[in-house]
């Protein structure tokens, strides 16, 4: 016999693990996940089970047609771009039994951070000088705008190819040496977004995050800023706080209702000291990576989405503002502390300026996770070493070298 429901997690990692604590909280007992590797939330004894996956939607689609066999009802979490695009692919075929968290009607428009900058613009919401990147003459507008300039894919691209993030450029010089390369991209069909870099470290940024239904009303939010992030000022977070100005608040909630999006959503700008404005740097239309934020300064969102999907009253909550409340990504925080200069007063006051702490992934019940987060952690040390020493890019161009020898000899024989 069927049970009437389970959580359905894509991805292991922080945002997926946080989603799953958040959710067990709240005595949702049928959780699963899905996943591409044995990341740390695969090895936690909140969740019924494990299923590996490849990131192809045809070996998603197996497994959520093998899961609807034994639940009538499959709320899902996406926890990457990737993800959803596989979902929007498989809408038609799997919406009548599973809760998909997005606008079908506009979610691959809204992933392109040109369109999201086109809707600031509509909206009056502030956002960084930008020149889109569609073919290679536009490389040439790229000096309309000041030096140090961020490049960066105008979707997430390196989920699905071998491409950088971002790319801080100083200067004319570098973006001729690389020019070659971007314009290859091009050929390939990838589109870039250059934008002015707006002064100011990572401790700029600020999120509003929100569960948005299928009816567009905002049932809860929570705002909050980041205090550090890994492997630098524009990498990805290593701790964050529920710290920030009611004008993220503002600008937020516009943009999920002028660009109707629907589902989990975070906005994310930075604080502009030149002319006071919070400027937008993206908008990620799912769970991102600390999200547990909002959970721990009393506002549920993941709890929000599965009570919405199943039919049931979501109560309005208000985030607790009167406590500096941190979460920290150990792992993150002590490669920074290892390879980032003069971070250490960094790290001790995001570590203990506080009022309450936690530590993603950390939960005693629940130790095994945690564990394995940080058996990783030499490992990825030991990447970032060779990639600032440059070694593995000289291993590729040997391994390169080899591929083309072996070829030459074949074509010969």
């Amino acid at each position: 016999m069927k049970k009437s429901s389970c959580a359905l997690i894509l991805g292991g990692n922080v945002n997926g693990y946080s989603i799953i604590q958040e959710l067990h909280e709240k005595k949702v007992e049928e959780i699963i996940l899905f996943g591409c590797c044995r990341e740390s939330a695969s090895y936690s004894n909140k969740i019924k089970k494990f299923v590996l996956i490849n990131d192809t939607p045809e070996s998603l689609y197996g497994e959520i047609k093998r899961l609807h066999e034994e639940y009538e009802k499959i709320v899902v979490f996406p926890t990457n771009d990737l993800q959803l695009e596989n979902l929007h692919k498989l809408y038609n075929k799997i919406s009548s039994f599973c809760f998909l968290p997005f606008n079908q009607e506009n979610l691959l428009v809204c992933l392109d951070k040109f369109v999201q900058y086109s809707y600031c613009e509509q909206l009056g919401i502030p956002y960084p000088k930008t020149i889109y990147i569609q073919e290679k003459k536009d490389l040439e507008k790229i000096g309309l705008i000041q030096f140090p300039i961020l490049l960066k894919p105008a979707q997430r691209e390196d989920l699905k190819i071998r491409i950088f993030r971002n790319m801080k450029i100083n200067k004319p010089e570098e973006l001729r040496n690389i020019k070659s390369k971007i314009e290859n991209y091009l050929d390939a069909g990838i589109k870039f977004l250059a934008s002015e870099i707006i002064p100011g470290d990572e401790s700029c940024l600020y999120a509003y995050v929100a569960y948005r239904d299928l009816k567009g009303r905002i049932l809860n939010e929570w705002t909050g800023k980041k205090l550090a992030q890994y492997p630098d000022s524009f990498g990805v977070f290593s701790s964050a706080s529920n710290k920030a100005p009611e004008e993220v608040r503002i600008q937020g909630r516009a943009l999920l209702n002028g660009m109707d999006i629907k589902g989990i959503a975070e906005p994310e700008f930075k604080y502009d000291s030149r002319d006071k404005k919070y400027k937008l740097m993206e908008i990620n239309l799912r769970s991102m990576m600390w999200h547990r934020v909002g959970n721990l300064s009393g506002v549920n969102l993941q709890y929000a989405q599965y009570l919405d999907a199943l039919g049931k009253n979501v109560n309005p909550q208000i985030q607790v503002k009167n406590k500096d409340i941190h979460f920290i990504y150990l792992n993150h925080e002590i490669i920074n502390l290892i390879l980032r200069r003069k971070y250490l007063p960094i790290f001790m006051k995001n570590i203990w300026s506080s009022t309450e702490s936690y530590i993603a992934v950390y939960d005693k019940r629940d130790i095994k996770p945690f564990l394995k987060d940080s058996i990783d952690m030499p490992i990825i040390i030991f990447r970032r070493f060779m990639r600032a020493s440059g070694a593995i890019q000289r291993l590729q161009k040997i391994r390169g070298h080899i591929a083309g020898g072996q070829k030459s000899i074949n074509d010969s024989v």
